[in-house]
């Protein structure tokens, strides 16, 4: 069943367990996300991301995404991750997508605050939830890796004055995560996790999930953490799963799919039940 974001994430909060955000840029990676869900009887959170959209766009992604949702046994979230524009976001919700996080986190404090509250109001007018980030998430590697990143981490007494100001559903944080994959062992700001989740009563989110440790997750999720982002674990996944496919002879597409597939689902099935959310739905 097609739903927003708290409709998944405040029981989550309650109940003191993860879910995932999956991007799906093709309808083999959704089906790997959803055909797992159900079987764990997990809700899970799909969509896709900005700079992902080279590879899919936002209308051929809500083409397979929302008809899927809905006929899914559990409750599933197709969501916009880090929208940088307000035109790409209203364009998602016109899609259909039930949550965006609108990522104004590059801004000044005050901008940010202003221009998340005003997408707050649209998307809840809609039936439609947002996340706002606070701090920055950078990258492992490319234009937006961070020289220092402690220098961006998020402030839990702005971050409370942020939640109130703006009405958010969710909140990303910056803890000492990273977009891509990890150089070196991430060491996370647990303290911190615990004191924003204190402070704003809502329900945290953790980008860069993709290479943190069992151990990292358990604890995140422990302390607040209620959403994790996955995606370069499932998409390394799926080219795994087509290499095997390779080897043991398939020689088109259709016989390269269900490799692909299978590889993808062992990832999504791992990350639901260390997440705490299997049998949650």
């Amino acid at each position: 069943m097609l739903v927003n974001m708290k409709e998944i994430l405040g029981r989550a909060r309650e109940g003191r367990y993860g879910v995932g955000f999956f991007n799906a840029v093709n309808v083999e990676m959704a089906r790997a996300v959803i055909e797992t869900a159900e079987e764990l009887n997990a809700p899970v959170i799909v969509g896709t991301a900005q700079v992902l959209l080279p590879a899919m766009s936002l209308e051929r992604v809500a083409e397979y995404l929302i008809p899927m949702a809905k006929k899914a046994k559990v409750p599933v979230c197709v969501h916009y991750d880090h929208g940088l524009t307000f035109e790409k976001c209203m364009e998602a919700l016109q899609l259909g997508f039930t949550s965006i996080m609108y990522d104004c986190s590059t801004d000044g404090y005050e901008e940010n605050v202003a221009k998340v509250a005003e997408m707050v109001k649209i998307c809840h007018a809609m039936g439609a939830t947002v996340e706002g980030e606070l701090g920055h998430v950078g990258d492992n590697e490319g234009a937006g890796r961070l020289a220092d990143p402690s220098d961006y981490y998020t402030d839990p007494a702005m971050a409370e004055d942020f939640v109130k100001r703006t009405g958010v559903d969710a909140l990303a944080v910056a803890v000492g995560n990273a977009h891509g994959d990890y150089k070196f062992p991430p060491k996370l700001d647990f303290q911190r996790i615990t004191d924003i989740s204190q402070c704003t009563g809502v329900p945290l989110v953790l980008h860069g999930g993709s290479g943190l440790s069992d151990e990292d997750f358990r604890t995140a999720v422990r302390e607040g953490v209620c959403k994790v982002n996955i995606f370069t674990d499932i998409d390394k996944a799926g080219k795994a799963g087509i290499e095997e496919g390779l080897a043991a002879g398939a020689r088109s597409m259709m016989g390269l799919i269900p490799y692909e597939i299978a590889a993808m689902k062992k990832v999504v099935a791992n990350k639901i039940t260390l997440f705490g959310s299997a049998g949650k739905a």
